[in-house]
């Protein structure tokens, strides 16, 4: 596996997670219906988490961009 590969799908995996994440919330709060971490901790949690796989992402093509140079 190359430089920055196993960033890039570690980050696309948060991601995917995040955004499953930012749906259950979404669905929480449009069904009213109070989970464990209600609407909000959903929705926010998944979108801290596709904050840092942006972060982790935006760090796996640095360090690829350095590897090709």
């Amino acid at each position: 596996m190359g430089v920055g590969y196993k960033r890039t799908t570690i980050a696309r995996i948060a991601a995917a997670v995040g955004f499953v994440c930012g749906l259950l919330g979404l669905l929480a709060g449009v069904t009213e219906h109070m989970w464990k971490l209600g609407a909000t901790g959903w929705f926010t949690g998944g979108a801290l988490l596709i904050l840092i796989a942006v972060f982790v992402l935006f760090d796996g093509a640095v360090a690829f961009q350095k590897a090709r140079t």
